[in-house]
Formats: C-alpha cells, sequence, structure tokens
C-alpha cells in the first residue's frame, strides 16, 4: 500500500471554494481510497491505495461534480516532499521561512530562462523541474512572486506550501504508514 499526498490548489481562500475538510474526506473513500486523513483547510490530504490510477484525474473530476468547481490538484508521493526539502538551495535559517511552489509539470526552458531574470527587491526564488523555492524577507503575502505569478509566467499549473505545512505532511503520512 502506498500512502500519497493529495494537493489542493485555491480552496478556502477568501470565502472562494469552500470546502469542508470532513466532505473531502468522504469524498476520497468514496473514490476507494484507505488511510484518508485531512490537514488544515486549505487541500491537504493523504490517502493510500494498492493500485496506480489516474489520481489527478479521478480526484478533479470527483471535486467538479461534487462541489460544483474546478480546482487543481497534485499529488505527490512522500519520498517525492522529502527531496523537495531536502534539495533547498536557501540556508536552514531561510528554508525554514521558505516557500515551496509545487508544480504539475516541468516547466519549458525558455519561460524558466526568463523568469530567472527578474529581480524583485526582498526577494529570492531557485526553479526546479518540479519546485520553485521561495524566500522573502517580507513574507508570502506581501510577495510578489507568488503562486499566481509563478503559474503565470511559467505557464503551468502549480501550488504553494510552506516549510512546516511540508514537514507536517510528510510526518502523518509516515506515521500512517507505520
Amino acid at each position: 500500500m502506498q500512502t500519497y499526498i493529495a494537493l489542493l490548489r485555491g480552496i478556502n481562500v477568501g470565502g472562494h471554494k469552500k470546502i469542508k475538510m470532513a466532505d473531502l474526506k468522504l469524498l476520497f473513500e468514496g473514490l476507494g481510497f484507505t488511510n484518508v486523513f485531512t490537514y488544515i483547510q486549505s487541500g491537504n490530504v493523504l490517502f493510500s491505495i494498492n493500485e496506480k490510477k489516474d489520481f489527478l484525474n479521478l480526484i478533479y473530476e470527483a471535486i467538479k461534480n461534487q462541489f460544483g468547481f474546478e480546482v487543481p490538484v497534485l499529488v505527490k508521493r512522500i519520498s517525492e516532499i522529502e527531496s523537495i526539502l531536502s534539495n533547498c538551495p536557501f540556508s536552514e535559517e531561510k528554508k525554514i521561512a521558505s516557500y515551496f511552489t509545487l508544480l504539475n509539470e516541468v516547466p519549458s526552458k525558455d519561460l524558466t530562462e526568463e523568469v530567472k531574470k527578474l529581480r524583485l527587491p526582498n526577494e529570492e526564488f531557485v526553479i526546479t523541474e518540479n519546485c520553485v523555492y521561495f524566500f522573502s524577507e517580507k513574507g508570502y503575502h506581501q510577495a510578489k512572486f507568488n503562486n499566481n505569478f509563478i503559474e503565470k509566467k511559467l505557464n503551468v499549473t502549480a501550488t504553494t506550501r510552506n516549510y512546516k505545512t511540508l514537514v507536517k505532511l510528510i510526518a502523518l503520512a509516515k506515521k500512517q504508514d507505520c
């Protein structure tokens, strides 16, 4: 049995696309997933399953059908999240204050090179194939280099989580695997 982490983008933000975590848990269980656990209201769902499926499309369509709106979904294995955290290019001090924008696909090299040329005051970022590492001295909510900016500039779907959330998701997933 493999444990996965589904990361939903843009739910329960500013009163839009509201989904109760209890309802989301029931939806995942209804799709045949086991050991379903949600973490905080921003759309983090841990689940297990034996067989391989097209998780993204299955979850995306189920949310669209049940709740009546579209929500981008990324699904990652624990090892992928661990790798993203361990490969963070920032110092440990900056890493724990950083944000990790997880990408659903590898961005084009041309777009990546264009974005790398950008210089934003008090903001640092590093783009990889599966993540944009981001640190801002002012904090995420005042930063220009946010999830929407990244999606637009790199032409990919993405979702952003902070360090603390990713660490907690890994811990919860490992606890479920015991």
